[in-house]
Formats: C-alpha cells, structure tokens, sequence
C-alpha cells in the first residue's frame, strides 16, 4: 500500500465524519516526496491554523512511520505548487479550480472532506426581525 493509500485509510474517514470545516483533498498524481516515508501536503492557511493538522498528522506518523510536511498557503498558491509536482495532497476550497486541476491531469480524485455553515445567533425576541431569513 502506498503512503497516499495509507494516509487516505487512517485520517480521511476521521476527517470527514468529524470536522465541518471548508476544505478538500485530491491526490496529485506525481510523488513530490523526495524520499518514500514522506508526504507532503499543500494546505490553505484555514486548515492550517485550525489546529487540525497539528491534532490529526502525529497521531497519523506515529502510527505509520510516514512523515507529513505541510505547506499552508492560499487555494490558488497551493494549486500552482501541487502543478508542479511539489505536493501529494490538496486540502484547498475552490471547487471549480480543483476541478480543472483535475481535468488538466493534475490530480486523480476529488473529495469532499469538510464544509461550513454561518450561523446567526441573537436574543429570543429577535429584535432584528432575521429568523427565519434565507440571506
């Protein structure tokens, strides 16, 4: 089993199940690890900051041996390094770019892994007349 397949195995179904966070993956069809126990993932700062990371990949290099560098820029930034073969997985949010990443060859799956909804909360009496609001 490959260290995608096996990353994929142990930390995506947590990730899916657990975390509704915006993000997504896909695999990028060249091995930019310079050696066979590495993985590197490009991230966007979001995720990276969220503590996920930091939480998730000891536990997941603990377990396997497989070492995992991430670099946390923007989707865009992330998209161009992982073009050039410098990343193994995308956890970006911009579904269309992911897409065409894909469609040009880059990738070989997309997942939906996290998502976010933005909540209003305000006092019972809603002085501001918004629940039931769509927009």
């Amino acid at each position: 089993m490959s260290n995608i397949q096996e990353f994929s195995k142990l930390i995506f179904p947590p990730l899916i199940s657990a975390f509704l966070i915006s993000a997504l993956i896909s695999s990028t069809n060249s091995y930019a690890a310079s050696d066979d126990n590495t993985i590197i993932i490009q991230s966007t700062t979001s995720t990276q900051n969220s503590g996920l990371l930091d939480y998730l990949l000891p536990k997941f290099s603990k377990k396997t041996g497989i070492k995992v560098h991430v670099v946390a820029v923007g989707t865009g930034q992330a998209l161009k390094n992982a073009e050039l073969g410098n990343g193994d997985i995308l956890l970006v949010h911009a579904k269309s770019a992911e897409e065409k990443f894909i469609e040009k060859g880059f990738g070989v799956k997309r997942y939906d892994v996290m998502y976010n909804d933005f909540v209003i909360v305000g006092p019972k009496n809603d002085p501001a007349k918004i629940a039931g609001s769509k927009r």
